[in-house]
Parts: structure tokens; sequence; C-alpha cells
């Protein structure tokens, strides 16, 4: 399974979004972030894609979809945390993935390791 995460301006997410990343079995992981967020330590199997979290909320869309689409070509089902994004970036990445499509499952680490949540 694959894991996308967004990761926001706001650091005191950015543990959840590690653990997730460095605990998982993903075949792939991609994060996504707004250009103007600070790089984070990712592994070798994660795909980073900047994006304008300023855009318009469906313009924003359209450009998660032009950055994932191409990605996800045989994929039914992705492992997805938003832990760490806006109400607008989460929006704009569940929609854009339900487009591509594919299905969803939210993800969180907790005290008792990596749980899907639906």
């Amino acid at each position: 399974m694959e894991l996308v995460c967004f990761q926001g301006t706001d650091k005191q997410n950015w543990p959840q979004i590690n653990a997730l990343m460095k605990r998982g079995n993903w075949d792939k992981i991609f994060l996504l972030k707004d250009k103007t967020t600070e790089d984070f330590p990712v592994s070798p199997n994660c795909t980073v894609m900047a994006i304008s979290s300023a855009a318009p909320l469906l313009e924003l869309k359209e450009e998660i979809i032009k950055k994932l689409k191409p990605l996800m070509k045989n994929d039914f089902e992705i492992a997805l945390s938003i832990a760490s994004s806006t109400g607008k970036e989460s929006m704009a990445l569940i929609s854009a993935l339900l487009c591509i499509p594919v299905g969803i499952r939210l993800v969180a680490f907790t005290k008792n390791g990596i749980d899907f949540i639906n």
C-alpha cells in the first residue's frame, strides 16, 4: 500500500508524519507540502511534491491531481494522513484522490502504532 501525507506548516504535527513514514511498510510514499514549508527529512521511497496552498481550493485540487495521477496508475487504495494539513488542504487532497480515482484509508500513528481509522 502507498502512503500519501500532507506536510503543513504546523511543525508540532510533523512527528506524526515522520512516524508513519518510518514505521509503516509502504510501497511508496508521496509527501505533498506547501512551497513555503521548509524541507522535511524523508526516506528514499518518498516522492516530495511542492504545491501552492495559497491557490483557490479548486485550483489546488487540480494541481494535486496533475502531480499525483501519473504516479498512481494501478492503485486501488492508499493510506492517507491529513494530520498536518489545514481544512482547505485536506478538502483539496481528498477531492483530488477521489477524482483520480483511488480509495482512501485514513491512517494515524497512535500509542498502539499505525492505526487505520476508517
